[in-house]
């Protein structure tokens, strides 16, 4: 199937009156936290916005004993809980409500696969969703094989529709394993059919990236080598691992949230302009980017990992002492790197990117610091400490852009950093969508613009697995080496400073 090309950038992000043709969702893992909190909210969302089709089904699939009705119960409750919209309308949750089903089965249990078949031929035939079919993987990442090979024994990979896969991260935990599910998925779909699903491609700011770049006269003359000093992308979070110990333990930071979120907001900022607004030459250069990235190695890295300490005012323990995690653990939860895109239009530039659990704020960020301007006239003046220029895209929590500027004092011979700040709430007045309503809708739409393609996947884990080697055959680390609330490591701060630069306060 061919991809869509958008005839304007605009209506990408827009999707100005677009809506998907009838088709059912199979949620594979329907039993689980993501169902509950996020998807089942997002697609209610839509609905009640109606950006949903006709028709629309969805069949939860899972291997507890659950009854129809007792499956609708569970998810009103998780929209009263989880939508961004409040409280469910009862009379639009009794029209959502009449296409949800639920399919006991395990994922290994080939009987279950067939009467799965024979419950979305009904579908059809009732429903009218025409064989028009979306698979989500909302499970662990080892259940991926075994499902796809299901779907593909059972011809539920084709239809006489249209039919997709979306596969949430973690795609991999390193470069052999990516290629190895990559490989898997694409002896039963076709690539055009699967849609690995990173979230914060959905978020609002994240998708403002290119129009700001590109729909702009003003920054693209000045994004460039000539002009920036440095980029810091960071993804700060004040939580711990939570209940996800067990799973952290063996992922940690590099692989939790480099490879995926900050490698993609990477690429948004350092691609070059596209020749369409489509899925396949957007990702194109995003491709790109990546490919032109230096090798790493580990002198391009710090990492550390959270001991005890306070958060919100609140004394909380060490990550050591985490539910499921190794007394003796050597996973990161923080990582900061360095990397340079040897490139005409970046060749020089530093990019630092940092993201680590247990700081002082929740806050993701992408800064972009420009060449300090010369100072000679003012060599003789109190005027001649100039803070340079800074534009900051805030993804979270307040999401906006915002523009550093130097400007005299009135009345005294002082120069003071200035800021012009755009906020999405305040200029537009509305709630920004979640970024799986987005992201289901766009995958409904058969848009994989803010999906990532195999050879992105392939490449990113081809820079970063080289680091996670040398981590492993490396020398134990002196962890915990930074407290929980504060902003991570000591080494970090010296790792930066080596270059005659200081991390961004947030």
């Amino acid at each position: 199937m061919a991809t869509p090309v958008l005839d304007n950038p605009l209506r990408a992000g827009l999707r100005i009156g677009r809506t998907p043709e009838p088709c059912t969702m199979v949620i594979f893992g329907a039993s689980g936290d993501l169902t509950s909190r996020k998807l089942v909210p997002a697609l209610y969302n839509l609905a009640r916005e109606r950006r949903l089709p006709g028709g629309f089904s969805v069949v939860g699939f899972a291997r507890r004993d659950w009854s129809d009705d007792y499956f609708r119960d569970l998810l009103r409750e998780a929209v009263n809980a989880n939508s961004r919209s409040g409280p469910v309308d009862p009379e639009l949750w009794a029209s959502f409500a009449q296409g949800i089903q639920y399919h006991r089965g395990s994922f290994d249990e080939a009987d279950a696969y067939t009467s799965l078949a024979e419950r979305l031929a009904a579908i059809d035939a009732e429903r009218g969703t025409g064989g028009n079919r979306v698979f989500y993987l909302a499970t662990p990442p080892d259940a991926y094989p075994t499902i796809v090979a299901q779907l593909g024994a059972h011809g539920l990979a084709h239809s006489n529709g249209w039919t997709r896969i979306i596969i949430e991260k973690p795609f991999g935990h390193d470069l052999a394993s990516a290629q190895a599910l990559n490989a898997e998925v694409l002896s039963v779909f076709r690539e055009d059919q699967v849609y690995r699903i990173d979230h914060y491609l959905g978020k609002e700011t994240v998708q403002n990236i290119l129009i700001f770049r590109f729909a702009n006269g003003i920054f693209e003359p000045i994004w460039n080598r000539s002009h920036i000093d440095h980029v810091q992308i960071t993804v700060a979070e004040t939580i711990g691992v939570e209940d996800r110990g067990g799973y952290y333990d063996t992922s940690g930071a590099l692989r939790d949230m480099i490879q995926n979120h900050l490698m993609q907001l990477l690429c948004l900022v350092a691609m070059e302009p596209p020749s369409l607004y489509d899925a396949d030459a957007v990702r194109d250069e995003k491709v790109k980017v990546l490919r032109a990235v230096r090798p790493l190695s580990v002198n391009d890295t710090v990492r550390g990992q959270y001991g005890p300490g306070s958060a919100n005012g609140l004394p909380v323990r060490g990550y050591r002492e985490e539910k499921g995690v190794s007394p003796a653990s050597q996973t990161e939860t923080y990582v900061a790197l360095k990397l340079f895109i040897d490139n005409w239009r970046w060749a020089g530039v530093p990019f630092y990117l940092r993201s680590g659990k247990r700081l002082p704020r929740r806050v993701s960020e992408i800064a972009i610091q420009f060449k300090a301007a010369p100072t000679m006239i003012f060599a003789d003046t109190p005027l001649n400490d100039l803070d340079p220029n800074v534009l900051a895209i805030k993804i979270q929590p307040d999401e906006g852009i915002s523009l550093k500027f130097s400007s005299k004092t009135p009345g005294q011979p002082q120069i003071r950093p200035v800021t012009m700040d755009f906020r999405y709430g305040a200029s537009f007045g509305v709630t920004s969508p979640e970024a799986y309503e987005r992201l289901l809708l766009d995958c409904m739409l058969g848009d994989g613009t803010l999906f990532t393609r195999r050879d992105e996947v392939e490449t990113s884990w081809a820079l970063l697995t080289p680091i996670l080697q040398a981590w492993a055959e490396g020398p134990p680390q002196p962890f915990p080496n930074y407290e929980a609330g504060s902003w991570g490591p000591a080494a970090a701060d010296e790792f930066i400073a080596r270059d005659g630069r200081s991390w961004r306060r947030l």
